[in-house]
């Protein structure tokens, strides 16, 4: 697909399909100009100030707040086609947020649901299929599993066309761990790794965009690249492309007493995704099929990286 960006991309279209999007940030900045030549895009935004940059990638903006159910009556019925970005709130067990937004959509709605590959847990590093039962061991992970299990409820009693794209740690130019590896954080020594899986945001941003049009209904996919590496190996990568320091390492015992409890969850979580589905079904060419592959390209064009 095409960038559409034009400067008369954000007027409406008499005769185009609507989307909604919530929860615009960068993967859904990334993903407007795949959709807006084939929709009239409404992107739901709590914050007036986003109004303008929503407004010139094409979209129209929408001031709600899917923490309050009252502000989203005027997206009832709005569209039959929506992409849910949007994560659940992170004091709570549940994900009201998807309840609020599912209260108010059309029956045989069109849903893509971004989630995360946190809802399998621990794999110990085996291969994990779209079919393996989810197992989460945080509550961030836990949330998801709720907000997935209610969006296949409310997709069987309403007829809607629900996917589910299961999404590993997402990487870009501005999405890299440099400042982790300039501050010397360590990571795992390699008989204690964690084997870790990725997505550029662009190909992440293509995949939503294939699975709006494509997706099998009431099927999961695993929105990921082909690498399969440590956690470790990838900081390291990351650190020789752009000529830092690698990082130190520690065993698990003592990394446990040197990073925050956020940062040791998920080093305690290692698992080989598949991705078969994204390439057979939805039709994806990914971009950067490995981290490897977007550090040589992004490194030999910088020269910032070049210079030093």
């Amino acid at each position: 697909m095409k960038n559409m960006h034009t400067k008369n991309a954000a007027t409406p279209v008499i005769g185009r399909p609507r989307l909604l999007i919530l929860g615009c940030g960068d993967v859904g900045m990334r993903l407007l100009p795949l959709v807006t030549p084939r929709f009239r895009v409404f992107a739901v935004t709590s914050q007036e100030a986003r109004r303008q940059e929503l407004r010139d990638a094409g979209a129209v903006p929408i001031v709600a707040d899917l923490d309050r159910p009252e502000t989203l009556a005027r997206l009832a019925g709005l569209a039959r086609a929506v992409i849910h970005l949007a994560p659940p709130q992170g004091d709570r067990p549940m994900d009201r947020r998807t309840r609020n937004l599912t209260a108010i959509l059309p029956e045989r709605t069109t849903l893509v649901y971004v989630s995360t590959t946190g809802v399998y847990g621990d794999c110990g590093g085996e291969v994990v299929p779209e079919t393996r039962p989810v197992r989460p061991r945080n509550a961030r992970a836990a949330r998801r599993v709720d907000a997935e299990a209610w969006l296949r409820r409310w997709a069987r009693r309403t007829g809607a066309r629900l996917s589910i794209l299961r999404v590993p740690g997402i990487y870009a130019t501005d999405r890299l761990p440099l400042e982790r590896l300039r501050k010397g954080t360590p990571a795992l020594r390699p008989e204690d790794d964690v084997y870790t899986n990725h997505i550029h945001a662009d190909d992440l941003a293509r995949i939503i965009a294939a699975a709006l049009f494509r997706a099998a209904p009431n099927r999961v996919y695993h929105a990921c690249d082909d690498t399969r590496m440590t956690m470790g190996a990838y900081f390291d990568a990351v650190a020789d492309a752009f000529r830092l320091p690698r990082p130190p390492r520690l065993g698990r015992s003592e990394l446990a007493q040197a990073v925050s409890p956020m940062l040791l969850s998920f080093m305690s979580e290692s698992r080989k995704l598949t991705n078969d589905r994204i390439k057979s079904e939805l039709g994806v060419k990914l971009a950067y099929p490995e981290v490897g592959d977007f550090l040589r390209a992004h490194c030999a064009q910088d020269p910032a990286v070049q210079e030093t």
